[in-house]
C-alpha cells in the first residue's frame, strides 16, 4: 500500500511539481492550497507525511503546523517544510512549531523523494 503524502501550497506550479516528484515514485499525493485547505483535506484523510509552504495566504505555515500538532492523532505525523526561506529564526519557529524538517526551494526531486522516505519510514 503507498503511502499518503499531503502537500500544501499556495503555488499551482509548486503543487504540480511535488506531485510529479512524488507519484512517479510511488506515493499517493493529496493536496492543499493553503493552511486552512490543509486542515480541511485533514478532516477527511490520514496522511503518511505532510509537507507545507510557509508564506501562505489565509493560514501560514507555521500556524498550519501548530494546528496539526495539536490534535492528537496527528501529533507523530512527519512534516515537511518546502519554502524559499532560509533563515535561521524562521527554520527554529517551524521546528518550535513541530516541524520535523525543512527543505528549500527550489527543490530536487530526488532529495525529496529521500527525505520522504526517510521520514515516512
Amino acid at each position: 500500500m503507498s503511502k499518503i503524502i499531503l502537500t500544501v501550497d499556495d503555488s499551482r506550479t509548486m503543487r504540480d511539481m511535488l506531485r510529479m516528484a512524488l507519484t512517479a515514485a510511488g506515493f499517493e499525493v493529496v493536496q492543499a492550497e493553503d493552511g486552512v485547505h490543509g486542515l480541511e483535506v485533514l478532516a477527511e484523510q490520514k496522511p503518511d507525511v505532510i509537507i507545507t509552504d510557509i508564506n501562505m495566504p489565509r493560514m501560514d505555515g507555521f500556524s498550519f503546523i501548530e494546528n496539526v500538532r495539536e490534535d492528537d492523532q496527528y501529533r507523530a505525523v512527519p512534516i515537511l517544510v518546502l519554502t524559499t526561506e532560509s533563515d535561521a529564526d524562521k527554520k527554529l519557529r517551524a521546528r518550535t512549531a513541530g516541524a520535523t524538517g525543512w527543505i528549500v526551494k527550489p527543490f530536487d526531486p530526488v532529495k525529496l523523494v529521500d527525505a520522504v522516505r526517510r521520514v515516512a519510514a
